[in-house]
């Protein structure tokens, strides 16, 4: 079918979205494994090529300076303390993982889909009632929350376009047609 709206356009639009969110989502778990060498190199930025950015904003050089610090102490003093990051990168790639399920068969599996979408809401309350029990800025917990924002928008978007693949495929999943008996 040559319609943009058609079935197989769709499905092309519904996995170009799950493959960028799963890329976004792969990076981020990523970047939780060498945690100590990024914030090194954070901090080092603010006071060399990217001073004008300290300047500007030296609540978030200060607080990157913290920060750094701070799990610098713990890799050397308490490396088992970093354990945890790595099980937050785990857990992102498994994440990811699961949302193979609606990048095959998305009408099946929309659930990992709204699961992704209970997810991002639950990052709000998360930095908001965890936030200020571990000391961090409102700012930060702000950024925090944005992941939230920024995760549950292209879920949504995709969320509706498997709800019109659906329709268009007259409520069926392909998988179900495949392997309904006649």
């Amino acid at each position: 079918m040559s319609d943009s709206n058609g079935p197989r356009a769709l499905l092309a639009r519904i996995r170009a979205w799950l493959i960028l969110f799963v890329v976004c989502l792969v990076l981020s778990g990523a970047t939780a494994f060498p945690l100590v060498t990024e914030l090194r190199w954070l901090d080092a930025s603010l006071t060399g090529w990217a001073a004008p950015v300290a300047d500007a904003l030296p609540g978030l050089a200060e607080w990157i300076h913290k920060v750094a610090g701070g799990v610098e102490a713990a890799g050397a003093d308490a490396p088992y303390l970093l354990y945890g990051t790595d099980w937050l990168a785990f857990a992102h790639l498994v994440i990811a993982v699961a949302f193979y399920g609606p990048y095959r068969d998305p009408v099946r599996n929309v659930w990992v889909v709204e699961f992704g979408m209970i997810a991002c809401v639950g990052i709000i309350p998360l930095a908001l009632i965890c936030g200020p029990i571990r000391d961090i800025p409102f700012w930060w917990s702000v950024i925090d929350m944005s992941f939230g924002v920024f995760g549950i928008l292209p879920l949504l978007h995709v969320r509706r376009l498997i709800k019109r693949l659906e329709a268009a495929q007259g409520g069926v999943t392909p998988t179900a047609a495949r392997t309904s008996p006649a």
